[in-house]
């Protein structure tokens, strides 16, 4: 479940089953739905789904990706209808929404950094999105792209600024730490999101496209925190 100000909104089942799941999914239409935010029936998925981000994933990523999950057991777990508030239920309202705020293309290379953190760039953009959380967000829930990653607002607190503002007090190898195991220098541990995220997507990462990602945040500009 993401609680979010628009109302509650709940995960769908992706498994291969055919009634519950995506079973009936082609390849194609999983595309779809990540490059453009669209449904097989070409209905508009709410932007808590993160196209926004996946849209710039690799074709190779995505046949993996639609491999990995075809692979899986297959569930019967029903999907829950989100718990929205009047009127963002609207699904129409997505559209202009789509005009403002989602341009779908690839992660587009900075000529003028190296390969690590342009692969950094790539992970923290498309394939974890971190820009999702980690970047604040309008009234209408489009991203303020001017101050990216530098900390968002969610329901329940702040997510932290990643720009180099906030983490140059960890060295290269306490960042990797904290990503792989959640230990921070100060003894503390994530709040229940970001330890999700490490548990099930950083601590998961090959040894090369953890620096990459270290050295694509060191690569950021320094933005100040918002003021409150």
């Amino acid at each position: 479940m993401l609680l979010t100000p628009f109302g509650k909104f709940y995960g769908p089942n992706i498994t291969p089953h055919p009634a519950a799941g995506i079973g009936k999914w082609s390849e194609a239409d999983f595309t779809r739905a990540l490059r453009r935010g669209e449904r097989p029936d070409g209905g508009h998925y709410f932007p808590a789904f993160p196209y926004a981000s996946f849209s710039g994933m690799s074709d190779a990523d995505i046949r993996d990706l639609w491999a990995y999950l075809r692979a899986l057991p297959a569930s019967d777990r029903a999907n829950r209808s989100h718990e929205l508030r009047f009127p963002f239920g609207w699904r129409w309202l997505i559209i202009p929404w789509k005009w403002l705020f989602f341009a779908p293309q690839p992660v587009a290379a900075n000529p003028q950094a190296g390969a690590a953190p342009n692969r950094g760039a790539y992970i923290a953009g498309a394939l974890a999105h971190c820009t999702e959380c980690h970047t604040p967000r309008n009234f209408l829930g489009g991203p303020v792209k001017r101050r990216l990653l530098a900390g968002g607002e969610i329901v329940d607190g702040r997510t932290p600024n990643l720009t180099p503002t906030r983490l140059k007090r960890w060295n290269d190898a306490q960042l990797k730490e904290y990503l792989k195991s959640g230990a921070t220098p100060e003894g503390d541990v994530p709040a229940e999101a970001m330890e999700e995220v490490i548990r099930n997507t950083t601590s998961r990462l090959s040894p090369e496209d953890l620096n990459a990602l270290v050295a694509y945040l060191r690569s950021l500009a320094p933005l100040p925190d918002e003021k409150r």
